[in-house]
């Protein structure tokens, strides 16, 4: 199993970015795909999750109404649109998926910040 998150960066706040996952490794379109985020010093978070067929979306209440989960199972690809950042936002954004255990992705660095 493979997880490799992109679209981290820096953005000001008010502004928006795309990060993307590619999962590989197993069958995609029959897992829950979930994205967590650890700012410095908490703990990781459950951020949005979104069943196998991209049916449901859950949310944080944090994030709800700013960020947008979604899927394609044609290509192995879970995304989450992130708009409206705030400062509290920064944090490394992780992909995760539970088969018989929990996978996850090296990560990816969202700073949002003046």
């Amino acid at each position: 199993v493979q997880l490799v998150e992109s679209g981290g960066g820096l953005v000001q706040p008010g502004g928006s970015l795309r990060l993307s996952c590619e999962a590989s490794g197993f069958t995609f379109s029959r897992y829950r795909m979930s994205w967590y985020r650890q700012a410095p010093g908490k703990e990781r978070e459950l951020v949005a999750l979104i069943t196998s067929s991209g049916g449901t979306t859950n949310y944080a209440d944090s994030v709800k109404g700013r960020f947008t989960i979604s899927r394609v199972n044609a290509k192995n690809t879970v995304s989450l649109q992130m708009n409206s950042l705030k400062p509290e936002d920064t944090a490394v954004y992780y992909c995760m998926v539970e088969l018989s255990i929990r996978y996850w992705g090296q990560g990816t660095l969202v700073t949002v910040s003046e």
